[in-house]
């Protein structure tokens, strides 16, 4: 299970992700012997678009950064967006499942120590394919398990999965704010906007909207990066924006927020009062 970060960062770093899925509850922190699952890998995600009955490659570069060859397997996955924004991962075949249209160049390869690796996958919606959204994941998953040694000893392995969306077609979203509200995140009260997708493929807000809490206070605040599936309501806070390495500022509630959240051309104008 793989959870979206809450958090609201202006940040120049590389989009790049590096996971060890390691047990940690064992009083001290793990040491970790053998060099286990080390890769980087780009782009995080893929926003891609194509036609019925064409052929779209795409590459997937992976890093191996640890000091002996790394050894992977690659898959596909189909995956589910829970309602607390965490990620389910499935290898059987869901309903209208696209991933029998998902072509990969191998399931296991062998990298170099400091080599990286351009990964090739193709997909291929069928002609005469409604728009619609594809949504897949790509599960890189490390097969040199490291050690950890605590009060217990086992293996750990490691994977990470690429989240590939591609609209087919003229798919695309529709987004409409069906309410706000205040919620409680990481035990602070926070903005809420409901946001939901009539469209076929899915969307995400952008933007930047001005805050003033209580006290007077202002704030230059920004929707989460989360995506609204189409046909569903989620729930997208509306929080701060904080330059790295500086503390997220305290909000005196109530919280007037205005402005015009975005989404691709389209402006989702926001004018509310915010109140625990």
């Amino acid at each position: 299970m793989t959870a979206f970060p809450p958090f609201f960062r202006r940040s120049l770093k590389t989009a790049c992700l590096r996971a060890l899925c390691a047990v940690a509850a064992l009083g001290a922190p793990p040491l970790v012997q053998a060099q286990g699952f080390a890769a980087y890998i780009t782009p995080p995600r893929f926003e891609v678009s194509v036609a019925p009955g064409a052929n779209l490659r795409q590459v997937l570069e992976i890093q191996h950064v640890g000091q002996q060859k790394g050894n992977y397997r690659i898959s596909t996955n189909d995956w589910v967006l829970m309602p607390d924004n965490s990620v389910t991962f499935s290898e059987e075949l869901t309903a209208d499942s696209c991933r029998p249209w998902v072509a990969i160049e191998r399931r296991e390869l062998t990298i170099e120590p400091g080599a990286r690796y351009r990964y090739r996958f193709e997909i291929a919606p069928p002609p005469g394919t409604p728009p619609r959204e594809c949504r897949f994941a790509l599960m890189v998953e490390g097969l040199d398990p490291a050690r950890v040694q605590g009060a217990f000893n086992f293996p750990v392995g490691g994977r990470i999965g690429v989240i590939v969306y591609a609209a087919i077609g003229d798919a695309a979203p529709q987004l409409e704010i069906a309410g706000t509200r205040v919620a409680t995140l990481n035990g602070k009260p926070t903005a809420m906007v409901d946001v939901r997708n009539r469209g076929n493929a899915h969307g995400r807000l952008e933007g930047f909207v001005n805050g003033t809490d209580a006290s007077g206070a202002r704030f230059e605040m920004s929707p989460a990066d989360l995506p609204i599936l189409p046909g569903e309501t989620r729930g997208i806070a509306i929080g701060p924006v904080v330059d790295d390495g500086k503390p997220a500022p305290d909000i005196r509630f109530p919280l007037v927020i205005k402005g015009n959240l975005e989404w691709g051309k389209n402006r989702l104008p926001l004018d509310a009062s915010f109140a625990p």
